[in-house]
């Protein structure tokens, strides 16, 4: 049995559905904290449980059987993550799962500015210790990312935002593919995974010549200084915590922290990966 968590979200959808393709559906359970978010899952043949980071009692039951369990990252920060990845971990080593797998990231790193990262790294330590065979999955950067980046600048003409650095997005369907590809075949990473990323880095200049081009809009990129940004943010209504985030964010990408550029998705994979233009003309025509 192989089960996936957060099965509701984008990314582990993903992961249920290219699994469907690759083997039998009762071999396949879900973890999921609202059961009827998945019918359709179960209606093909899954296994829907209800789990909650926060519930362990739910968590015994949605793993039982499991052969291997993929962990996808909470989608929280700092102490509530690590406190909710912890209690994942450690339901899933109690079930006799002889493999573990998380969804970490290209950039995980204890020193990073952006708040996620040292989340990823110290969740990686937690796995290290739980004396169970694991992989992380070393996701390169949500190009959806990019969407949200670009906010109103379809309206204003104007992508403003600190001074960036080079990003190597990458497609949430890739991705979800790509983990598929390592829970059917087990045994082709152990431990963290190279990069999982897109075959390029670009950063935000590059995101608004790619949207100017793929909406026949003309998007001028336009850089503010870190205090100006978040000061926008905040006015606008956005948590001053969520502000600063953010800023990290463009701090992490400034520093390089999420350049890298890996040919192991597309061996992966079997094609190239989904390149930002792509995800882009999905997403804004």
């Amino acid at each position: 049995m192989i089960v996936v968590t957060g099965a509701n979200g984008q990314l582990g959808k993903g992961v249920a559905e290219q699994l469907l393709a690759r083997v039998p559906a009762e071999r396949i359970a879900v973890s999921v904290r609202d059961p009827e978010g998945a019918k359709e899952l179960a209606e093909r043949g899954v296994r829907v449980r209800r789990g909650d980071f926060d519930d362990p009692a739910t968590l015994a039951e949605a793993f039982e059987g499991a052969g291997q369990i993929l962990l996808v990252s909470a989608a929280s920060t700092g102490d509530t993550a690590l406190r909710q990845h912890r209690t994942a971990i450690a339901a899933a080593r109690d079930s006799g799962a002889r493999r573990v797998l998380y969804t970490s990231h290209m950039g995980a790193n204890p020193a990073s500015p952006f708040a996620p990262m040292p989340d990823h790294a110290e969740t990686e330590g937690v796995l290290r210790a739980a004396g169970v065979p694991f992989t992380s999955l070393r996701n390169g950067f949500y190009a959806a990312t990019t969407v949200m980046l670009l906010g109103s600048a379809l309206e204003t003409g104007e992508l403003v935002a600190p001074e960036d650095g080079p990003v190597s997005w990458t497609a949430h369907g890739d991705l979800a593919e790509a983990a598929a590809i390592v829970l059917a075949e087990e045994g082709r990473f152990d431990g963290v995974t190279p990069a999982l990323t897109g075959a390029e880095a670009l950063d935000l200049a590059d995101v608004a010549a790619m949207a100017s081009a793929v909406t026949g809009r003309t998007i001028k990129r336009v850089t503010v200084s870190d205090e100006e940004y978040r000061a926008g943010l905040v006015s606008h209504g956005v948590p001053e915590e969520q502000a600063e985030l953010l800023v990290g964010l463009f701090r992490a990408s400034r520093a390089g922290e999420f350049a890298e550029v890996s040919p192991v998705l597309g061996e992966l994979i079997g094609r190239a990966p989904t390149s930002l233009r792509e995800v882009l003309g999905a997403a804004l025509v």
